[in-house]
Formats: structure tokens, C-alpha cells, sequence
């Protein structure tokens, strides 16, 4: 049975949650496609359609199932995200490499999803050594402050599971096309993010361009140059089909005397963007907004890569494909505007 636990005290579901709660076909937690193939890579998405007893969502934590490996999640506007790492029963071809260790659960933490609506948080992974017809659980604890509903129920040898009152998410594997889609997704750093820690492409030797007082900016990958302030290896990474959030990569060398900070970025191509930090500690992943900027202290040089600091672009409005340029300017408190082309690479480039 689903449980409510509050301050230390555990009180059965039924007692605090009036019937209506579930009169919905998809009141509790479940994903948005309940299916998947063998050997493919896929965004499953879950759907949280609800609070705990009227209260606000704050955290929600995703356990992985052995068989859904390399997974990376989306990240959302306003969550602190956490990666927890450990081992694989089993060891995973992925490209050649044989990876034994991997994302074993997922945790978004610190935000606010009121009672009165709903809302989805998406992990990108591989379905991979799993029979057709079996049916991966995620089970899923839910937090509302000091609230916590868990969704993990799972029926033994095969059995219905529309009886539980708190399932866990199913994902059913079924058959796949020997020809999939997997080669133009595995690999991707986070839909663009770098999670695997992997540098981005160094384009700090082209030549250098001063843009400043043009009112243009350089073409994609070019040297910009502004006031002390010199802007290199702009790049993204191409993202999933219908993905609405991406990630931005370069370098700022600052010559000067005088420090500087880079206070906010924006582009035309995406709602928001966001300059985010990521650490990886005791196998612990953690990503937060840096809403102060970043500084870049004179004599000093400031990248932006893959599995560290990054731009985060939110709702963009058409998904980046190889070879296409992401337009962005980015706000310094002394520099001043600075306009910058960023070039999309591949989303497997190293």
C-alpha cells in the first residue's frame, strides 16, 4: 500500500487522500510511452500528474533498472539535479567501450510543482540486454517537503499491476528493428550538456577578430575580441528530435588588469539561457544555476566545456542539428554586449 510519512510517523494513503485523487486513468506516477525496443536508446519521459495530499512536489527521485543503461537526464528550469553512480550487474557495449558503471538513479531536488498541475522529467537511455517482453520498473519516491509518497509497487512473476494503489513506473520491451536509431542518439553528452566529462572541441588558435562596435558577430567558431576580453571554440552539440533543452560551450581569456564577470546570456533561439555549473563528487552529480554569473578574474582564462560550466538553453524553439550556427550574446558587467556564433558539432564529437 501507498504511505504518506510525515515527521516519522507512517499513515496509510486511503486515510489522507480522498477517492477522487486516483479517478483519473493515469493518476499516479507512469510513463508517457510505456514502451521500448530492444537495443534502442530513448527519452523516457514520466509524468508526475500530482502533489502529495495537496502539497507541492519538491524532489523526485528515479531508481534505474539493470537493462536501461548510459542514462543522462534533461534537466529542468528551477531543480537542482543529482546524478547517483554506481555499478552494472553486467558490463555494456557502448560503441566499443565496455562500460561496467553508470547512472543508477536520478534525483531532481529543490523545486516547486504545485498540487495543481502536472509536469514531466525525462532520462535518456539505452534499453540493452533485456528480453522482449519483460517490463522494466522504475520505482520512483516522490517528495513534497516533509511528505514522501513512494511508487513502487511491482507485481510478482508477470502479474497485472492496475491493482496497486502506488505502481511503479513499467517500461515494456518489446522486439526491435535490427536497423534502429540508436547510432545517431548513444553517446550524446546530456542533449548537449557534457555529462560524461569529455572536452569539448579547443578552437582557441583561429585567428583572432575584433567584433567590437561592428554590430555583428563572427562567423561561427572565430576569435572575438572585446575590450580585454578574448571569446573562443564557441560551440553546441546537436540535440534529440523534439528535445527543448541544449547546451553551449566556450572559452573567455581575459588579458587585462581588471576583473570581469559574465552576467547573462541570451539568444533568439531558445525562451531562456542559463549558466549552469556542474560537479561530479563521491559519484554524486550535482548541477546548479549560477544566477550571479561567472567571474572572469584578469590574467585568467574561463572555459565553458562539457562536464563543467555550460550554457543552458531552455524551450528552444527547433532542436540543433549538425552544421547549423546557434546565435548568442553574452552580457559582461565591464565588457559590455559581446556577440558570438556558436557552431553545432555532432552530438558524439569529442
Amino acid at each position: 500500500m501507498k504511505t504518506i510519512k510525515t515527521f516519522g510517523k507512517t499513515f496509510p494513503l486511503a486515510a489522507l487522500l480522498s477517492a477522487t485523487a486516483f479517478a483519473g486513468a493515469e493518476a499516479h506516477v507512469s510513463f508517457l510511452d510505456k514502451e521500448a525496443s530492444q537495443e534502442s536508446t530513448i527519452l523516457a519521459t514520466l509524468q508526475v500528474p500530482h502533489g502529495c495530499d495537496g502539497k507541492a512536489t519538491t524532489e523526485v527521485r528515479v531508481k534505474l533498472p539493470e537493462g536501461f543503461v548510459f542514462a543522462k537526464p534533461q534537466p529542468k528550469a528551477g531543480w537542482e539535479l543529482e546524478v547517483i553512480k554506481g555499478d552494472y550487474q553486467k558490463t555494456y557495449d557502448n560503441h566499443g567501450d565496455k562500460v561496467k558503471t553508470g547512472a543508477v538513479e536520478i534525483r531532481w531536488k529543490n523545486g516547486n510543482l504545485s498540487d495543481d498541475f502536472y509536469d514531466t522529467f525525462v532520462i535518456q537511455g539505452k534499453v540493452s540486454g533485456v528480453e522482449a517482453g519483460t517490463s522494466l520498473a522504475f520505482p520512483v519516491t516522490q517528495m513534497c517537503g516533509d511528505a514522501v509518497t513512494a511508487w513502487d509497487q511491482v507485481a510478482k512473476d508477470g502479474g497485472d499491476p492496475h491493482g496497486m494503489k502506488s505502481p511503479a513506473p513499467l517500461l515494456k520491451v518489446v522486439a526491435g528493428d535490427s536497423h534502429g536509431h540508436d547510432h545517431d542518439m548513444a553517446g550524446m553528452d546530456m542533449t548537449g550538456m557534457g555529462m560524461t566529462g569529455k572536452a569539448g572541441m579547443d578552437m582557441t588558435g583561429k585567428t583572432g577578430m575584433d567584433m567590437t562596435g561592428m554590430g555583428a558577430a563572427a562567423p561561427a567558431g572565430e576569435t572575438v575580441k572585446a575590450g580585454d576580453l578574448e571569446i573562443s571554440g564557441g560551440f553546441a552539440k546537436a540535440m534529440l528530435p523534439g528535445q527543448p533543452v541544449g547546451g553551449g560551450f566556450f572559452t573567455v581569456k581575459n588579458s587585462g588588469q581588471t576583473d570581469d564577470r559574465l552576467l547573462s546570456v541570451t539568444s533568439p533561439v531558445s525562451g531562456e539561457v542559463q549558466i549552469h555549473a556542474m560537479e561530479t563528487k563521491d559519484n554524486v552529480m550535482r548541477m546548479r544555476q549560477l544566477k550571479d554569473g561567472v567571474a572572469i578574474a584578469a590574467g585568467e582564462t574561463v572555459k565553458l566545456e562539457p562536464g563543467n560550466l555550460h550554457l543552458m538553453f531552455q524551450k528552444v524553439k527547433t532542436p540543433f542539428k549538425q552544421g547549423d550556427t546557434v546565435p548568442v550574446t553574452l552580457i559582461f558587467e565591464k565588457a559590455g554586449k559581446v556577440d558570438l556564433v556558436l557552431q553545432v558539432l555532432s552530438a558524439q564529437s569529442k
